[in-house]
């Protein structure tokens, strides 16, 4: 970190919820006495005691920063300026304020753009990296013909004032290579670019509906035929790569398009029929080729659960409302797609699915399937969607009444689907790059996920193995790059204390941050999981809120830094150390430097992920399931599929039609394994044309493929009923449609002795990366 980037900026705007802004007033850099006798105790996950830290209540009370803020505002938003430098903080709109230690104190800088109104709905865009740069939207009258920025590019030390000539629809968007290049989007449908950071505005082109910056600089975006954005199936996609200055048609007939990866996606409709299919292109559009995915109606969708420079997770819907689809993985070109797994949970509930990639450690995605009797299961893959298993059972647990089998049972995570049904879930599982093997996330133990309040379990191997960490809800970050993690209960009533571990959630130790409990309402940390402070926010007062951070500096108590004694070697995915394929995922083995759990150490914020990886013969685990295979539950093999036996596998590429001969394997995308198992495979170009005419302007013939008429793939249209679903034992739905019965939900919660289920409304988790609810196919 250099530069500017050494700074922590924390900018905080306030506004009353209603009428004009009240005075905030602030009392920074005061340490509040440490919470009564700055009690502390220390136990372990299992219940016994533990220690090791002493001074705690010294070190931490000097080290806790209270601030105090007089607003009736109802709500708090935290954004960092930067990469690894501070946070805005938003309690509505009319003031600004800023801080460069870590939110400690602040200054008011409202003057700095006129005490002007902030847009709470995308009211701040920050800059990439560490530019600084910040732009604010101002909230203008209604009446108003443009609308208002203010510009910074010193993080937010000061501010210009810009007066546009159109009214943004959506938030300003930078540009991926240079941060001074902004594009914007107006409630004309007028598509408006910037390459001097806002200062002018050209309007390139009208009639836009939707517009992306892709990974060189060009836009792309689509344009209405017919004066709706709302006729899709009828869009024209184009790109520009010199600003508006010149256009290039893309395609036509288009539904929708996105971005992932290397890979431009589009989603096309089929001239007969209300039928949609997707098209790839590696090459930024000037030529496609037809994914092998099926054909999907109206009320299905695709949707691009992942993507990088090698593999897309694609989700196809089923026909009708059954709240599932499969998950399809594809070869790096992006056109060969294999079925990995089938039931996969995602509903159009708001969009909301459970898959979740697991960053601590490469290859690991956790998501949630509908099994047959309709209750919700959790599975995890290794090895980039290869296969699927159940997440073992946690050790000196018991499987709840879920379970079929005290004994036999498997974790089961809460996710994204289970916050947006209002369970007792406040936050999505949670794991960083930088903190190896650690995942975090609420979870219930049994055979189906539970409706009862859940505990909070901790894998230290990427999730391979589990343990209980904490017992009820909770919020939770991971700090000094997993050296140090957090944790504030999820509570109705009023706390002051907050839990901290420092050897990954096996001893945990509570410390009274204040005399006076306050309403918790969130945990603020710097992202990127280096920093050594965190706050904790909330209020006082019932009907006239009075907002309360505390800051607090964990550096002080853990004021050594780590030693080479205090790390050790550590074989990622190992099960089996005897076993010289031990540790084998994607073709190689890596080797880490972690941190000991023994150690009472920092990392620092300049600690880097240290490996040493070694490549690995290949073996069956290095291959997908090919085109027209899969496999089954719980087994290994590829076996072929159904529907498929007795057709040739043909597909199209890149212009050219290929014969398909295969023992139902390909290698995974970035496995790098050699020698070894070799399964046969072999494409052969049968000297046919086939380049697909579904993106040309004039209606063409589609083209035919016995294995693709049978596939079946979705695109989903919003639709507007709603099922209601009964959850009593097990957390069961029936269709897409899911709308909780919250009295039964009640009465089973009053039943058990649990904890209110309504309590405190978890915020909305953000959305898997590549999600975008503009269109109707998720194609971002």
């Amino acid at each position: 970190m250099g530069g500017a980037a050494a700074v922590a900026v924390l900018i905080a705007a306030a506004v009353a919820s209603a009428g004009p802004a009240l005075g905030l007033r602030l009392r920074g850099r005061h340490r509040e006495p440490r919470g009564g006798t700055g009690a502390l105790t220390a136990a372990a996950a299992g219940g016994e005691a533990c220690g090791g830290l002493r001074r705690v209540p010294a070190a931490l009370g000097n080290s806790t920063h209270q601030c105090i803020f007089d607003d009736l505002s109802s709500s708090v938003s935290l954004s960092w300026v930067g990469d690894s430098t501070g946070v805005i903080l938003s309690f509505g709109q009319s003031k600004l304020y800023r801080s460069e230690d870590y939110g400690k104190t602040f200054v008011d800088i409202s003057g700095l753009i006129n005490n002007t109104f902030i847009r709470t709905e995308f009211g701040v865009a920050i800059g990439p990296g560490n530019s600084g740069k910040v732009i604010l939207t101002g909230d203008v009258s209604a009446g108003s013909r443009g609308g208002r920025i203010f510009r910074s590019t010193d993080f937010a030390r000061n501010f210009i004032q810009t007066d546009l000539p159109f009214q943004p629809l959506v938030q300003l968007s930078y540009s991926p290579r240079d941060s001074d290049c902004l594009l914007a989007l107006s409630t004309e449908n007028g598509l408006w670019v910037s390459r001097d950071f806002g200062h002018t505005w050209v309007l390139i082109h009208r009639a836009v509906c939707l517009a992306k910056w892709g990974s060189d600089g060009t836009i792309f975006f689509t344009t209405f035929l017919n004066n709706s954005c709302t006729d899709l199936g009828f869009l024209e996609l184009k790109k520009t790569s010199d600003f508006g200055s010149s256009f290039k048609v893309l395609g036509t007939r288009i539904y929708s398009f996105g971005l992932g990866g290397r890979f431009l996606f589009a989603s096309v409709m089929i001239e007969k029929g209300p039928r949609r299919r997707i098209h790839v292109s590696l090459d930024q559009g000037e030529s496609w080729n037809m994914a092998q995915l099926p054909s999907v109606g109206h009320e299905q969708f695709y949707s691009i659960l992942a993507a990088n420079e090698d593999l897309v997770f694609m989700h196809v819907d089923e026909p009708g409302d059954t709240g599932f689809g499969t998950i399809y993985t594809s070869d790096d070109r992006g056109i060969v797609y294999s079925k990995s797994l089938e039931r996969h949970l995602y509903t159009t509930t708001g969009g909301e699915t459970d898959f979740t990639n697991v960053t601590s450690l490469r290859g690991i995605f956790i998501t949630s399937v509908l099994s047959e009797d309709n209750s919700i299961q959790s599975v995890i893959t290794f090895d980039r969607g290869g296969q699927w298993v159940p997440l073992r059972k946690p050790k000196n647990t018991t499987c709840d009444s879920t379970a079929r089998s005290k004994d036999e049972c498997s974790l089961h995570i809460h996710a994204s689907y289970s916050i947006s049904q209002k369970l007792n879930v406040p936050m999505a599982p949670l794991s960083e790059p930088n903190a190896v093997g650690i995942v975090i996330a609420h979870g219930s133990v049994g055979g189906a996920i539970s409706v009862m309040p859940p505990d909070v379990y901790i894998s230290d191997d990427g999730g391979y193995t589990w343990a209980r960490m904490l017992e009820g809800p909770h919020h939770y970050s991971i700090l000094d790059s997993g050296g140090l993690i957090v944790a504030v209960k999820h509570s109705s009533q009023p706390i002051n204390t907050i839990e901290f571990s420092t050897d990954e959630g096996q001893c945990w130790y509570r410390y009274l941050f204040s005399k006076e409990p306050i309403f918790f309402t969130g945990l603020a940390s710097e992202p990127g999981a280096r920093s050594m402070e965190v706050s904790v926010w909330g209020f006082r007062g019932s009907f006239f809120r009075k907002w309360v951070s505390y800051t607090i500096d964990f550096s002080e108590l853990l004021s050594r830094t780590c030693e080479d004694k205090d790390y050790t070697i550590w074989l990622a995915h190992s099960s089996d150390p005897g076993d010289p394929s031990d540790g084998c995922i994607l073709g190689y083995k890596e080797q880490y430097r972690r941190l000991r759990k023994s150690s009472v150490c920092r990392n620092g914020r300049d600690y880097v992920v240290t490996k040493q990886p070694s490549v690995c013969p290949c073996t069956l685990q290095d291959f997908l399931c090919d085109f027209g295979y899969y496999r089954p539950a719980n087994q290994s093999v590829c076996v072929e599929q159904p529907e498929l036996k007795g057709h040739d596998l043909e597909f199209c590429l890149h212009g050219r039609r290929e014969l398909l001969r295969t023992s139902g394997y390909r290698k995974i995308p970035g496995d790098k394994c050699s020698g070894g198992e070799s399964p046969a495979r072999e494409e052969t170009d049968m000297k046919k044309k086939c380049t697909s005419t579904l993106l040309s302007p004039s209606p063409l013939a589609a083209p035919r493929s016995p294995a693709a008429a049978v596939l079946a793939v979705g695109t989903a249209l919003l639709l507007t009923a709603a099922i209601a679903v009964l959850l009593v034992k097990k957390y069961v739905c029936g269709g897409r449609f899911l709308v909780q019965r919250y009295s039964v939900l009640q009465q089973h919660a009053e039943a058990n002795d649990a904890e209110s289920i309504d309590v405190l409304s978890p915020p909305a988790p953000a959305k898997p990366g590549y999600h975008d609810d503009s269109d109707e196919d998720l194609l971002e």
